[in-house]
Formats: structure tokens, C-alpha cells, sequence
């Protein structure tokens, strides 16, 4: 999440289509294409670009960016829901989305597309919720209302850093943060820590909440036995509105094309279900590959017990 004093975007710098071909080359070469992830990437970017067909129902940015005191003034939750969605420059949006593939694409294979989403829409709920909750405390005991309640912030980077949070949470492996290397699990307090250090202009607050929503979903995850209700109800409206497509699928048999080598994130390496008679784990990523590869199907690095 980027601060600013004003709702001026910065000018672009054509990193747009490094971003397109980036996402490109990951898509094509996953066996399946995990599309929630997929849908949040061209959301933010559409957001940003607003093409003519979209510039007069969108909020323009000065309308939406998070901003405590105007959230609770105003019970504004426009800028609380949709703030999270707009980037203030096109590295800004980039840095994120690229991100967000990396982590996106391996929680969602992991997880399912519809646990995912539920997550998602719960991190953002969370990350924006205790980031207000952070300004009005620090305004209400020690004063900082120009540093932190009356900033203005938008961008994923809270999300982010909570998906962070949940993919590294299993993982006993260490990661390399901007050339430090930490446990994975550490990893989000490391980035939050180096980012404020050396890039001028960040929400500090945004990225802690993100941090302190990721560790309390995994607590509410951990302690409720149940079904997610959230979960339940995105799975009801994916399978009426998928209704009309099985129904052609079962009219038209369609030949479906094998799928293998999806690997698991963090976790302890169970493939039930599977069929997989070795796997290795990427030192970098921590995604476990089968063991006919060499090469990383994540991150392309390359195998190292070779």
C-alpha cells in the first residue's frame, strides 16, 4: 500500500507490457490456470488503465483512497473496499501485480479457486479493518494524526502482505528478502521492516495490518472446525452461475486433456488424491515439483540435489 499527501498518479514508464508478457509466460505453462488470480490481476490493471467503457462508472482515485479520518468521518466505504484496487503509479501497480501472480497462482493451486477467492475477500476485509483500527488508536493515545489518521494510502500491498503471511505459515524453509535471508515465516516481517527503510512514500500501517490479518486468519482458521461460510456462499453462486456450461458440457462431451505436475505450497508434502511417486521443493519458492523435473515449475530455479 502506497501514501500520498494527494490523489495525483505518477506518469507512466511502460512497464505495462513487461507485466502482460510476465503473466503470459507464467499462465502458459501451468497446467491449469488458476483463474481467481487471474480475474484480481486484470481488475487492478483495467482499474488503472480505466479504458473509455469503464471511465464513467469507476470512482476516480481522489474519491477512493483510503484515508482513516475521512473513513470514519464520513462512514465512507467506498474508500474502505475499493482503495485496495487502485495503484498511484504504474510501478506501484506492477511491483503488486507481480506479486500477487507469484503468490496467487501457488495459494490458489493449493488451495482450490473458491477457498481462495473466500480468503481473499477476507484478508482485504481484515487487512483494511485493522489498519483503521491501528490510525484511530495511535490518534486517540499518542497524537499521530498527520503521520498515520490522515494519510492518504491505496494499493493490494495489504493483501499482499497478508497472502504472505498465509503461504509462508507451513513453511520451514528460508527465503531471500531484497538479499536477506530470513526463515520464510519471518519473511513479511523482514519486507515490511526493509521496505520502510529504504522506499520512501509507503504505508507503513497498510503493510502492518496486511501482517496482523494474515496471522489472525490463520488463527480463526485453525480454531473453526466448521465450513467456511464465506466459502460456502462463493461456492453456491460459482455453481448456479456455471450451471449453464456443465449442462452444454453434458450435451456436448468434451475430451479433457490430462492434468499432472501441480504441486503443493508450504505444507508437509501430502498429495492425497495423487499419484506422484517422488517430489523435491524448490529452496527458493517452496513449491514441490514431481520428480521428473529439473526445474522449478514456479520459479524457474533449478533443482539442487541434481
Amino acid at each position: 500500500m502506497d501514501s500520498r499527501c494527494g490523489g495525483a498518479r505518477s506518469v507512466s514508464r511502460g512497464m505495462l507490457p513487461l507485466l502482460a508478457l510476465h503473466a503470459a509466460s507464467e499462465y502458459n505453462r501451468l497446467p491449469w490456470k488458476p483463474p481467481v488470480t487471474a480475474g484480481l490481476l486484470a481488475v487492478n490493471t483495467l482499474v488503472y488503465l480505466r479504458p473509455a467503457f469503464l471511465d464513467s462508472i469507476l470512482p476516480s482515485i481522489d474519491e477512493v483512497l483510503f484515508n482513516p479520518h475521512l473513513v470514519l468521518k464520513h462512514k465512507d466505504l467506498k474508500r474502505f473496499f475499493l482503495s485496495p484496487f487502485y495503484h498511484l503509479g504504474e510501478s506501484h501497480l506492477v511491483y503488486n501485480m507481480m506479486s500477487l501472480l507469484w503468490k496467487g497462482v501457488q495459494l490458489e493451486t493449493s488451495m482450490g479457486s473458491t477457498e481462495f477467492a473466500s480468503m481473499v475477500a477476507a484478508l482485504l476485509a481484515m487487512s483494511q479493518g485493522i489498519t483503521l483500527l491501528l490510525a484511530k488508536s495511535l490518534f486517540l493515545f499518542f497524537d499521530y494524526e498527520r503521520a498515520y489518521y490522515s494519510e492518504y494510502a491505496a494499493g493490494f500491498s495489504g493483501v499482499l502482505f497478508a497472502m504472505k503471511v498465509v503461504l509462508n505459515s507451513q513453511s520451514e524453509n528460508y527465503t531471500n528478502v531484497h538479499g536477506l535471508i530470513v526463515p520464510s515465516r519471518h519473511a513479511a516481517w523482514a519486507e515490511l521492516i526493509l521496505i520502510q527503510m529504504f522506499v520512501p512514500g509507503v504505508s507503513f500501517l497498510g503493510h502492518l495490518g496486511g501482517i496482523v490479518a494474515g496471522i489472525l486468519y490463520l488463527k480463526l482458521k485453525r480454531s473453526y472446525s466448521g465450513r467456511d461460510p464465506l466459502t460456502v456462499i462463493i461456492r453456491g453462486v460459482t455453481g448456479v452461475l456455471s450451471w449453464p456450461l456443465r449442462l452444454i458440457k453434458q450435451i456436448i462431451p468434451l475430451r479433457r486433456r490430462r492434468i499432472s505436475g501441480r504441486g503443493t505450497v508450504g505444507g508437509n508434502g501430502n498429495y492425497t488424491g495423487r499419484t506422484m511417486s517422488y517430489v523435491w521443493r524448490c529452496q527458493a519458492c517452496t513449491y514441490d515439483n514431481p520428480g521428473w523435473l529439473n526445474v522449478c515449475e514456479m520459479c524457474g530455479t533449478s533443482r539442487s540435489d541434481n
